[in-house]
């Protein structure tokens, strides 16, 4: 079993920043990587990023791509997403999620490819 927590949610005005954290712990050695997907109310879960231990990344082109990075603290079993130059539209539910096979890695962008979820934290942009 691997928990995931994320934290650094919150109201931020548009053109802002945050960052994301998602603390994992359990078996985090069984891991292949991890992504960060986001939920609007009314809408599908979105991917947003991933990354893989391998130095594999993928980003959302459309929506993301240049004002989010996703990075790691191997040493905190920590994941982040660094979010800049927020829009309204980027006001979710954002979760993190973890990958435990390099074979899922071609998953990375749909929520099957992830075995555990975190809770969730809100975003909100206002405009």
């Amino acid at each position: 079993q691997v928990q995931l927590v994320e934290s650094g949610g919150g109201l931020v005005q548009a053109g802002g920043s945050l960052r994301l954290s998602c603390a994992a712990s359990g078996r985090t050695f069984s891991t292949y990587g991890m992504g960060w997907f986001r939920q609007a109310p009314g809408k599908e879960r979105e991917f947003v990023a991933a990354m893989n231990w391998s130095g594999g990344r993928a980003y959302n082109e459309n929506t993301v791509k240049g004002r989010f990075v996703i990075s790691r603290d191997s040493a905190k079993n920590t994941v982040y997403l660094q979010m800049n130059s927020l829009k309204p539209e980027d006001t979710a539910v954002y979760y993190c999620a973890a990958q435990m096979s390099r074979d899922l890695w071609r998953q990375a962008t749909m929520p099957t490819g992830y075995a555990y979820w975190g809770q969730g934290t809100q975003v909100t942009v206002s405009s």
